[in-house]
């Protein structure tokens, strides 16, 4: 594999198609399967199973198909093709016992499968049909029956009028409003999916159906994992759409709740950007970017919903944040947060006239209790001010004491994680989403050898514009070399805003990343400190992590200078 191959924008080669023509919305059935097109290839003609209808309706001209009329159970009458999904066909139908539409999902399985394989598609439709009908929610399609016919489960369930999210995003990307209000609904069919022990385990936006006066319906649990059941998915074998499954899926581990938050990021990401951050060229590039790519935050989503979806897509499922908080980030991106209590005021006619009782009686007590506000409120404006306290580090931040290897204590934000490196001289850590990652060494002079980079302010400048180690770590590299005073001492920052070598030279708009960092060289101690900061290099999040590195600069100690000074 190339560093230069899969690039995020190219397409995928594992059933995403460019988008058809433009034509009316049909309606869309529960799995979120695509419009059959009138050139795609229907099966081939079988002889009805079912008591035939004189007075069948025409079909449209998109799905005239010989099986158009039978009739499923002795009362589901197929009318017309909806599409086709990896696992089965779905029909338009109409129930003759209640007189509704409906959508039925029949198994498509290919006639070369060996019978083995050709139950299991079976078996996961039936998994499928029981884990929908344990769930009891809005957002989540409802299941009326399984009918069992030619040895088939054919699932029955509400025909949604709409389109799906897939579908929705080839006329363009969302704004982050409308984005985390269809998060919200995905999140609430999850929320009670995971409650009844179901993993949905394919959430992406082919199965993000968007109805009917805005309502949101989460699809197709054909792949879904019911607490207790055994798995279905053959040795080796893989299930789910590469792009959008969570990294310890793809590591062969026991995915939980967490895996279903990460893809609905995926989902979340996709709505506003117009594609998942993991797609490449080819299924095993786009695994390898699950496992290892740091996406850049959404440019489009920025704010509330890009800080929450960049949490949500952190490598490690116990650092991602829980339901309850993916929420109340989602309520407040699409503005339903509730409201801060309003404080009452009373009428000023009554309010400026009111004395207690007791000091109606004495001018004295009135006077003491003037004086008593008078010195609570300069107590308070003494609190509020506090002209006296020293300078501290924001509100939030954390004193991490264990950098004995770098002597130096250093405050972090309070959520951000220890990150482990064998390399005694080095602590890194990351903030949860990985916008931000911080990176502190303590390096001896003498084990800097002849053919490293050497601690001088021109040699790391020539080390970033020649691409980093190898030449390989990035290209396109702007420095800058500053002289400045750290802890008391003469120090210098080198910042550089770099392409990641791997990008394409071909992308017009490549993503730019910076690293800002600081060194100083002690003679005295015979060695150098360094502090680094990666982040993004534009918007928002470029100024909060020039914050952040000048907050860490200021409130780092570095414990081996402490009442020590430099030859």
């Amino acid at each position: 594999m190339t560093n230069d191959g899969g690039q995020a924008f190219e397409p995928t080669s594992y059933g995403l198609r460019p988008p058809d023509a433009p034509q009316q919305q049909p309606a869309r059935a529960h799995d979120g399967t695509r419009p059959t097109q009138a050139r795609a290839p229907l099966p081939p003609p079988r002889p009805p199973q079912g008591p035939a209808r004189d007075q069948a309706p025409a079909a449209p001209a998109r799905s005239a198909d010989p099986w158009s009329g039978r009739t499923i159970g002795g009362r589901y009458r197929l009318v017309s093709r909806l599409g086709h999904g990896g696992m089965g066909t779905v029909w338009r139908a109409h129930d003759e016992i209640v007189d509704r539409d409906v959508a039925v999902k029949e198994p498509r399985v290919p006639d070369h499968l060996p019978e083995r394989d050709r139950q299991n598609v079976y078996l996961r439709m039936q998994r499928e049909a029981r884990a929908a009908a344990r769930i009891d929610h809005p957002n989540v399609v409802t299941v009326y029956d399984v009918v069992v016919e030619d040895g088939k489960p054919w699932i029955v369930m509400e025909l949604v009028q709409g389109h799906s999210l897939a579908d929705r995003l080839q006329e363009g990307t969302l704004d982050a409003r409308d984005a985390a209000r269809i998060g919200l609904a995905v999140l609430g069919a999850l929320t009670a999916a995971h409650q009844a022990g179901v993993l949905h385990r394919d959430v992406k936006p082919d199965n993000v159906l968007l109805g009917q006066n805005d309502r949101v319906v989460l699809s197709d649990f054909g792949i879904a994992r019911v607490e207790g059941e055994q798995g279905l998915t053959e040795t080796g074998g893989f299930v789910g759409s590469p792009e959008f499954v969570a990294p310890e899926r793809v590591l062969g581990q026991r995915p939980g709740p967490a895996s279903d938050l990460w893809s609905l990021g995926v989902v979340l990401y996709a709505a506003v950007e117009g594609m998942s951050p993991y797609r490449r060229s080819n299924t095993p590039a786009t695994l390898q970017a699950v496992l290892s790519a740091e996406p850049q935050a959404p440019a489009r989503g920025s704010g509330a919903l890009g800080s929450l979806v960049m949490r949500l897509l952190h490598k490690d499922p116990a650092a991602r944040p829980g339901a309850a908080e993916v929420r109340r980030a989602l309520e407040k991106a699409a503005g339903q947060a509730p409201p801060p209590p309003v404080t009452r005021v009373l009428n000023r006619s009554t309010a400026g006239d009111w004395v207690p009782p007791v000091l109606r009686r004495s001018r004295t007590a009135r006077f003491g209790l003037l004086g008593g506000v008078v010195a609570v409120a300069l107590a308070l404006l003494l609190v509020l001010l506090n002209p006296f306290a020293g300078d501290g580090p924001p509100d939030g931040w954390k004193l991490h004491r264990e950098l004995q290897s770098v002597t130096a204590e250093v405050y972090l934000p309070g959520d951000y994680k220890k990150q482990e490196d064998d390399d005694p001289g080095i602590e890194r850590y990351y903030e949860p989403g990985y916008v931000f990652q911080v990176h502190f060494e303590r390096r001896p002079l003498a084990e800097v050898k002849g053919t490293d980079v050497q601690p001088e302010k021109s040699d790391w400048a020539e080390y970033y514009r020649k691409g980093g180690k190898n030449g390989m770590d990035m290209k396109k590299a702007e420095v800058r070399s500053l002289d400045t005073t750290w802890q008391g001492r003469e120090s210098f920052d080198t910042v550089v805003d770099y392409t990641p070598y791997s990008t394409s030279d071909s992308d017009k708009d490549p993503i730019r990343y910076r690293h800002h960092e600081r060194m100083l060289v002690s003679k005295e101690k015979q060695a150098y400190w360094r502090l680094k900061v990666s982040m993004p290099s534009e918007g928002r999040f470029a100024a909060e992590g020039e914050r952040l590195f000048n907050d860490i600069a200021k409130y780092l100690k570095i414990l081996d200078l402490q009442g020590s000074a430099d030859s």
